[in-house]
């Protein structure tokens, strides 16, 4: 069970979120927390409405994006909407993670497909199985973990959070492509 692998987390340094959300990083930067390199990479603990731990997250830093490996279970068997939320929060309901990140001017619409879009916080959709496991990798070009380069920086003085919905994001229509209620939340902040 994958579920076993979060005691080993125990070991990295955590910092508690409001709610029961916990964030999780492994890299001691020495040039400091708002930089990061190619290969730095972060973990964030995903937390259901209850509050049970149902998965992880996996931050990786890549040349020209962050690359997010998305492991959790207890969801609802088909597709799920994934963002990425400007407050590093997961209160249940989890509308303390706020809006999507997007900080360009004007405000990108949301939606993978949308022609004005995408806003940055957008990701492609995930599938849970018939058990409603999902693990899944996702790739943005709009945010890093950390302040140098391009897209949006997550480790900010109030993080962020990788929010799952309960519905499929439909890519296009405003303002959450559909996705209906926020079921997963994970602070991503650095430690």
């Amino acid at each position: 069970m994958r579920l076993a692998r979060l005691s080993a987390l125990a070991a990295l340094p955590l910092i508690a979120a409001l709610g029961a959300c916990v964030s999780v990083t492994a890299n001691d930067y020495s040039d400091g927390p708002d930089r990061a390199a190619i290969g730095d990479f972060g973990e964030a603990t995903l937390m259901n409405g209850s509050g049970a731990r149902v998965g992880r997250a996996i931050l990786t830093q890549g040349a020209t994006g962050l690359l997010i490996r998305i492991e959790a279970e207890g969801l609802t068997p088909g597709w799920h909407g994934v963002h990425i939320h400007a407050t590093g929060q997961c209160a249940a309901p989890f509308t303390s993670a706020g809006a999507h990140i997007n900080h360009g001017e004007p405000k990108a619409p949301h939606g993978l497909l949308n022609a004005g879009g995408p806003d940055d916080g957008d990701l492609p959709n995930v599938f849970a199985d018939a058990q409603g496991r999902v693990n899944a990798e996702v790739f943005t070009t709009r945010a890093r973990i950390a302040r140098n380069g391009p897209g949006q920086w997550l480790w900010d003085a109030d993080g962020s959070s990788l929010v799952i919905h309960a519905n499929m994001d439909d890519q296009t229509s405003q303002p959450i492509g559909g996705a209906g209620d926020r079921v997963v939340c994970g602070v991503m902040a650095a430690g």
